[in-house]
């Protein structure tokens, strides 16, 4: 089974999946928002049920200094609403700085701001899933 993680958005929600042995993380899709939380997380659960998820990671976009704001909320709530649905495990993995790290290596790979906007979400989600994949790795030794 695979890890995929979850970069929870207003507009959208950047997936990336693991390989089979978890160890890299690469980046999948951007699913776009409706209006409406319980379609949402059913829509996602569709997806992790194509990409053969066995575990779910939802980045916590916690404050700098470590405090939780209206984006925590809403990722948190996210996952509620998608526990709802799936049956597999949901971890919350901090994500300071994930969106600024994508930015920055998509902007470095020459990607012109248009398609950077499509990207950044499923990159951001990449960087979620390969720190908690390099942490988990560590925990092993």
């Amino acid at each position: 089974m695979k890890i995929v993680a979850l970069d929870i958005g207003t507009v959208r929600i950047g997936i990336a999946a693991s390989d089979i042995m978890e160890i890299i993380a690469s980046p999948c899709t951007v699913y776009r928002r409706t209006k409406s939380l319980n379609q949402d997380a059913k829509a996602v659960s569709e997806i992790l049920t194509n990409l053969g998820a066995g575990e779910v990671v939802i980045g916590l976009p916690l404050k700098l200094d470590g405090t939780e704001g209206t984006s925590v909320a809403m990722a948190k709530e996210f996952g509620a609403e998608l526990e709802k649905i799936v049956s597999i495990p949901i971890i919350f993995q901090d994500e300071r700085l994930s969106t600024v790290s994508a930015e920055r290596v998509l902007i470095e790979s020459g990607m012109r701001r248009e398609k950077r906007k499509d990207k950044i979400d499923s990159v951001a989600a990449t960087f979620i899933l390969q720190t908690y994949l390099d942490k988990k790795s560590n925990l092993k030794v």
